[in-house]
C-alpha cells in the first residue's frame, strides 16, 4: 500500500473540504426553493437535449448513478409532473425521459437562484487563475476517467 504523503495528504482534505462545502450550501439552497441537487440535474440536463429528451441509461451514466436509482427518482419527478417516461423504442427495457412543460417551468423559476447559488458558493470566492487551474485539473482526471 502506498500511503499518502503529507503535501498529498492536505491536498486530498482540501478538496474534500471544498466539495464539502459547495454542495452543501447549494444542496440548501435548492431545497429552499423545493428542488434536490438531482432534480435540477436532470431537469438541467433534459433541457440541453434535443426534444428535451434522454434515454435513462444516458442520464444515469452522467449522474453516476446505476438504472435502477435514476428510474426511482425518475418516478419521484415524474408525479410532481416534471418529467414523463415514455418507452424506448431503441431497449425495449429502458425508457426515455422526457421533459414536461412543467418541468421547464419550475426549472426556469429555480435557475436564477441556482446560478446566484453557485457564484455565492463557488465562483464568487475564486480568482480567475484558481478556475482556470480548476478546469485544467478537471481536464486532467476526465483523460484518465472517461466516465466522469
Amino acid at each position: 500500500m502506498r500511503w499518502l504523503d503529507a503535501d498529498e495528504e492536505r491536498a486530498w482534505r482540501a478538496f474534500r473540504r471544498v466539495v464539502t462545502v459547495v454542495q452543501t450550501g447549494t444542496a440548501r439552497d435548492l431545497a429552499a426553493i423545493g428542488l434536490s441537487e438531482a432534480d435540477y440535474e436532470v431537469l438541467s440536463t433534459l433541457s440541453e437535449r434535443p426534444q428535451r429528451t434522454s434515454t435513462l441509461r444516458e442520464q444515469a451514466r452522467k449522474m453516476g448513478w446505476s438504472r435502477s436509482r435514476l428510474s426511482r427518482h425518475a418516478s419521484r419527478m415524474e408525479a410532481r409532473g416534471l418529467l414523463r417516461r415514455d418507452p424506448d423504442a431503441d431497449d425495449g427495457r429502458s425508457c426515455l425521459l422526457v421533459l414536461t412543460d412543467e418541468g421547464m417551468a419550475v426549472l426556469e423559476d429555480a435557475a436564477p437562484a441556482h446560478l446566484a447559488s453557485v457564484r455565492r458558493h463557488f465562483i464568487d470566492r475564486l480568482a480567475a487563475a484558481d478556475l482556470a487551474a480548476l478546469e485544467r485539473i478537471a481536464a486532467r482526471m476526465e483523460e484518465r476517467d472517461g466516465d466522469v
